[in-house]
This record gives structure tokens, C-alpha cells and sequence, in this order.
């Protein structure tokens, strides 16, 4: 072959290998580019043990022994055994149960539903002292805390102390004005009205505040609170005045979380001993308040 016709072969395949190898060497445009590592980690769901009640049905339940039974600051024994005829019961330590069901309906008003039973052994008429069925009402509108609903007092062979109140209740968030992560005092109002026995009202006014003990699962509350009637008979002294301010009372409440030292899983909900220490003193010499210190402790279930 010609001398020119080979340097003229060499020349295309030189050219060839050297396109070839350019091609070769551009990154596939297909190809994604890899992702910048970031340091924060990504969601995930939650494990069983983790897992926690997001359901729309909530509890709360608590079963108490206490030393005894104040309730807005009468001594309940007291006040059932003097409005009854029969024999006195002796002073013993009462058992309770308090429970609600709350049916979580978003930014709705959550309705609940509720009974309380407070028993004692000794009462020689009925074991079952007091049953008070509850229903009613909870609307968080922050920074306002709104709720209503209807007491039934129910006393076993005490027919005659039957009734029934319906009552208001409206506390105030004031975490949303401190702009703090928990609330500071959570001031609140209440106010019940009986239209079946005594047509009367009581009113209540207070406050509170949690301590949290960090690392150990213990928070207590303190509460404080003053309350008043307004023609309401339950309350009538002995010269028979049933208006005025009535009695005040001061409480501490400390709540040990048993999940934490039980190895309790979430999913199982929140269990907590609790220890309650109450004191409660009358107001006015005219109407019906009893003077006691009294407490007990008992199981708290939420979920």
C-alpha cells in the first residue's frame, strides 16, 4: 500500500480511539447526583414500646384511700348523718374511685363522661356513702380553658339527699401570656347551681402550680383555692344564713411516674402514685365549713 494511504489509516483510527475515549469519559446524564449528608437525623416512627394513646377516646382514672372526706370544705360524713335520721357513722379511712372518659374532637369541644363513688366500710347504712355521676364539656380556646357540665348526687338509702347542679368552669393558660413552655399559676373560676333540692349556687376560685423534680419522675402541684355560696341550704349555720364567703383550703399533691421505674411502655399508658395531703378551714362563723387536715394516697391512670 501506498505510503500516504497508511499515515492516511493511522490518522482515523487515532482520531477514532481518541473520540471513544471522550465519550467514555463523560458522567452518564442519567445518573442522579448524590445527596449531602445532612446531621439531622430523619423522622421515625415511633417503636410499639414508644408508642403512645392518639387515639380519640381518652382516660383518667385514680383510686384513693384517704383519712377522710371534705367536700368544698364540709366534712361529708358530718353532713350526711346530719341531714338523715339514723345512727352516726364513725370516722374511718374512705375509699374512692374517680374516673372520666374524654372523646377528643380536634379544635371541637371534647365531651366527657365521668363517675366518682366514694365508700365506707363502717357507714352503717350504706357502704356506698356517695355516687356522683358527671358529664359535660372541654374547650381549649387559648389562651382559655372552658368547661361545663351536670353533677348527680346520688346517696344510696339516703333518697332524700338526692340532687342535681349544673355548673361552669373557665380557667385561664396563662402560659400564653408568659410565653413560657408550662403555665405558672392557671388561675380559674367555677360556679354550680342546684335547681333540685337547693336551689342554690356555690362558687370557687383558685389556683395552682407545678414543681417537677427533673430525673426522678416526681412533680407536685400546689393548690389554693376559696370558695363562696349564695342561698345555697347545704351551707346554712345554725341561725340559718346561706350567703357569704365559706370556706378556703390549700392542697399538695405529689406524683411519682411508675412508668419510669416499672419499665412501663408508653403504649400501656401513664401510671403514677400519688400522695395528697389536704387542709381546709372555714371563712365565716355563719355558714357550714368544718376545720380538718386529712390525706392518703392512691394510683392514677391516664391514657
Amino acid at each position: 500500500m501506498p505510503h500516504h494511504l497508511w499515515h492516511a489509516a493511522l490518522s482515523a483510527v487515532a482520531a477514532a480511539l481518541l473520540a471513544t475515549a471522550s465519550v467514555a469519559q463523560e458522567p452518564p446524564r442519567l445518573t442522579l447526583e448524590p445527596q449531602d449528608t445532612s446531621v439531622y437525623a430523619l423522622p421515625t416512627p415511633a417503636t410499639t414500646d414508644e408508642g403512645a394513646n392518639t387515639g380519640g377516646v381518652n382516660i383518667d382514672m385514680r383510686v384513693n384511700y384517704l383519712s377522710d372526706y371534705l367536700y368544698r370544705g364540709v366534712d361529708r360524713t358530718h353532713f350526711i348523718d346530719s341531714n338523715t335520721v339514723g345512727p352516726f357513722a364513725n370516722e374511718r379511712a374512705n375509699f374512692q374511685f374517680d374516673g372520666k372518659l374524654y372523646w377528643n374532637l380536634g379544635k371541637l369541644p371534647h365531651p366527657f363522661i365521668g363517675i366518682f363513688a366514694n365508700v365506707l366500710d363502717q357507714d352503717p347504712i350504706s357502704t356506698f356513702q356517695e355516687v356522683r355521676p358527671v358529664f359535660g364539656f372541654e374547650w381549649r380556646i387559648r389562651p382559655l380553658i372552658i368547661s361545663a357540665g351536670h353533677n348527680t348526687y346520688i346517696f344510696p338509702d339516703r333518697s332524700i339527699l338526692n340532687s342535681g347542679e349544673g355548673w361552669g368552669k373557665i380557667a385561664l393558660d396563662d402560659s400564653v401570656l408568659l410565653r413560657s413552655d408550662e403555665p405558672f399559676l392557671t388561675p380559674y373560676f367555677y360556679a354550680a347551681y342546684d335547681y333540685d333540692l337547693y336551689n342554690g349556687w356555690y362558687f370557687q376560685a383558685g389556683v395552682s402550680h407545678d414543681f417537677t423534680i427533673e430525673g426522678t419522675g416526681i412533680t407536685f402541684t400546689a393548690e389554693a383555692a376559696v370558695g363562696g355560696v349564695l342561698g345555697h341550704q347545704a351551707f346554712a349555720g345554725p341561725d340559718g344564713k346561706d350567703t357569704g364567703f365559706q370556706h378556703y383550703e390549700a392542697t399538695l399533691t405529689g406524683r411519682y411516674n411508675l412508668n419510669q421505674v416499672l419499665n412501663i411502655p408508653a403504649r400501656f399508658g401513664q401510671w403514677s402514685l400519688n400522695g395528697y395531703l389536704f387542709y381546709s378551714d372555714g371563712l365565716n362563723n355563719h355558714l357550714r365549713a368544718d376545720t380538718q387536715l386529712w390525706g392518703g394516697a392512691g394510683i392514677q391512670f391516664t391514657y
